[in-house]
């Protein structure tokens, strides 16, 4: 007995509702998949918040070797020689031991051996920055740097991994406090959309629109990379580390540098001391000069300066070559000529004064005097009131300037201000 099975052909009306339940059914799985493969590239244990986001002063790896009458006696003694020496590193005034204790507001225990009479550690001490910063001048005092998102990049085994997965690169700047730093990190900690919009390829972009849509996500004026190259000779065995520290959307080089570690075990210990040495890398290019907001990320994704800003431009520099040589002539003894034809395009009366509603970030005393000073020494500026002051919030300021808004407010990321444009006035920050 032969059994034959008749399917309707594809032209018969019958199969036409069929046909739409089958691709229904379809689209339902192909949209439920790439769910899943949408949520899988944000899902799982991917973050490592930061551990050390305090704005105060840390000092790590501070070694003591002490001897006590008692166990506890050693302990406390090793402790106030630490607070001492980590003083000293920071190169604090000599002030005494119960002034000391008042500037101290946490020991961190990174290893310790407690013996009956005898106590050897391994300690980091965290000062108060507003208490101490009265103590401390200098490099405490100096202005700090504009938002700078960091991306650490570990390169292990030939995969290059950002915030796509936790690692041991990621996990150190996790636990680096950028207190003492002039450096102000923007530090991601890898949860939720950070792997998709923070990862290696972000690195090798040029598009300033795509960083410009980037940082703005994070409140960021720029960027700073962080490489980091793992070589384990064998397994358990030592372990190389070549790190490279760049910054800006172009992935400019500052430094690049080694360092060793007997085995996997000091290789946490090999990365904390590569990260210090990044902030120091990152801090030495802010004081050159180099480390400073790429101006071309304000000006979209084409790249192309406004052209009244190109001739804004055009003239300053055309007045400079004229004050330089007037100045040289005077220095040979001889008059400049007076019949010298004016700069083409610029004007002969001053531009008019317009007074401009400034909002600015004011989380302590040094901050607001640092930002009025910063704001008065804009070129264009003829003044600043202060209509409103706020301690720990935010103040407003009235600025008389001789331009547009558009013209202070790129004065102002000139000088390293990150600023926000709003109706008829804006809101500046460090």
């Amino acid at each position: 007995m032969s059994l034959s099975l008749s399917l309707p052909r594809r032209d018969a009306p019958q199969s036409r509702p069929l046909l739409r339940q089958l691709g229904g059914v379809a689209l339902a799985l192909a949209l439920l998949g790439g769910g899943y493969a949408l949520v899988a590239q944000v899902a799982g244990d991917r973050g490592i918040a930061p551990t050390a986001a305090s704005a105060d002063i840390e000092v790590r790896g501070i070694s003591v070797d002490v001897t006590a009458d008692s166990a506890e006696e050693a302990r406390a003694k090793g402790w106030r020689e630490a607070q001492r020496k980590a003083w000293d590193k920071i190169k604090g005034p000599k002030i005494s031991d119960s002034q000391l204790d008042g500037l101290v507001s946490a020991i961190v225990i990174e290893r310790e051996r407690l013996g009956h009479k005898r106590y050897i550690a391994t300690l980091g001490v965290v000062f108060d920055r507003q208490r101490a910063s009265g103590y401390l001048g200098g490099a405490q005092q100096a202005t700090r740097s504009a938002p700078m998102l960091l991306i650490p990049v570990e390169v292990s085994g030939g995969t290059y991994t950002a915030f796509e997965q936790r690692n041991a690169w990621q996990r150190a700047w996790a636990g680096f406090n950028p207190g003492r730093s002039r450096i102000n990190y923007v530090r991601p900690s890898g949860a939720g959309g950070d792997s998709l919009l923070v990862n290696f390829g972000q690195t090798g972009r040029h598009s300033r629109a795509w960083w410009r849509s980037t940082l703005d996500q994070y409140g960021a004026g720029d960027a700073l990379m962080a490489f980091a190259r793992i070589d384990h000779q064998f397994p358990g065995g030592p372990v190389n580390g070549t790190f490279t520290a760049r910054y800006g959307p172009d992935s400019h080089l500052l430094e690049s540098f080694t360092l060793e570690a007997s085995g996997p075990d000091e290789l946490p210990d090999m990365l904390a001391r590569a990260v210090e040495r990044m902030d120091a890398i990152f801090t030495g290019a802010l004081e050159s000069g180099k480390l400073r907001p790429d101006p071309t990320l304000r000006l979209g994704g084409s790249g192309e300066v406004d052209p009244a800003i190109a001739r804004l431009i055009e003239i300053g520099r055309a007045v400079r070559e004229r004050a330089a040589a007037d100045a040289a002539a005077a220095a040979a003894g001889n008059l400049p000529q007076t019949n010298a034809q004016p700069v083409a395009g610029a004007e002969t009366s001053e531009a008019a004064v317009r007074s401009i509603v400034v909002q600015f970030a004011t989380p302590d005393a040094g901050a607001f005097d640092a930002t009025l000073g910063a704001v008065r020494g804009t070129t264009g500026v003829r003044g600043v009131g202060v209509t409103s002051t706020a301690i720990g919030g935010t103040s407003v300021m009235s600025v008389s300037f001789a331009g547009t808004l558009e013209e202070l407010a790129a004065a102002l990321e000139a000088r390293g201000l990150t600023v926000r444009r709003g109706s008829n006035a804006l809101a500046i920050s460090r």
